[in-house]
């Protein structure tokens, strides 16, 4: 069976859309709310959404960090924000299309790197992993939010995506990409129906220190 690659032009269709998807926006909220809880934010730190989408997660953390830059492989989700940011009068927020495992590093640097339900649709976790420790200021943070691993019913056979990710793996990798204090907790269940029935899809959230 050919997979099917979720790609920009994808999530270029469904911008439109995204936010008006209850669900998706509960997840950030919770998301953002974990994220509030594990790291002490200043308006001094410059932070990077990475896979952003339509900002959902950043919005509600804005007006607590200094400056946010959101990148996104989809310009689709980014005039989203941008339409978001004008209509708010936010000040402190910028886009940037971006793939960070196909250009070369940019060369600002970050206190702060967040990132929700992005890391599955990343064929090389390690290689990611050691763009986001190449990026961030010694001692900053790492939050990502995604799925633990499933049986791939989530997206379903068909998508070449991850099935999530098994913690203590994952952790194994961001430690040999030069992360310390390592620690994950579960902030959100998503529910979907699939053909053997309703499931529920744990998502976690790992926090992590650029050493």
């Amino acid at each position: 069976m050919n997979k099917v690659i979720l790609d920009s032009a994808h999530f270029d269709s469904k911008a439109r859309q995204w936010d008006e998807n209850p669900v998706f926006q509960a997840r950030a909220d919770k998301i953002a709310a974990a994220i509030q809880a594990a790291v002490p934010l200043t308006t001094t730190m410059r932070a990077l959404d990475y896979g952003s989408g339509t900002g959902m997660l950043s919005f509600p953390l804005q007006d607590q960090l200094g400056h946010i830059t959101l990148k996104d492989t989809s310009a689709g989700m980014l005039q989203v924000v941008e339409e978001k940011i004008a209509a708010w009068g936010i000040a402190n927020m910028s886009t940037r299309v971006m793939d960070l495992t196909a250009a070369p590093l940019p060369e600002e640097r970050y206190d702060l790197i967040y990132s929700s339900m992005t890391l599955h649709h990343v064929p090389n976790t390690g290689a990611i992993l050691g763009a986001f420790h190449a990026l961030l200021n010694p001692g900053g943070w790492l939050c990502i939010a995604d799925l633990d691993l499933e049986d791939g019913s989530f997206h379903g056979s068909h998508v070449d995506v991850h099935p999530g990710f098994q913690r203590d793996s994952l952790a194994l990798q961001t430690a040999q990409a030069g992360f310390s204090e390592v620690d994950f907790s579960t902030v959100f269940e998503i529910v979907k129906e699939t053909e053997s029935g309703a499931r529920a899809y744990p998502v976690f959230l790992m926090v992590a220190r650029r050493i």
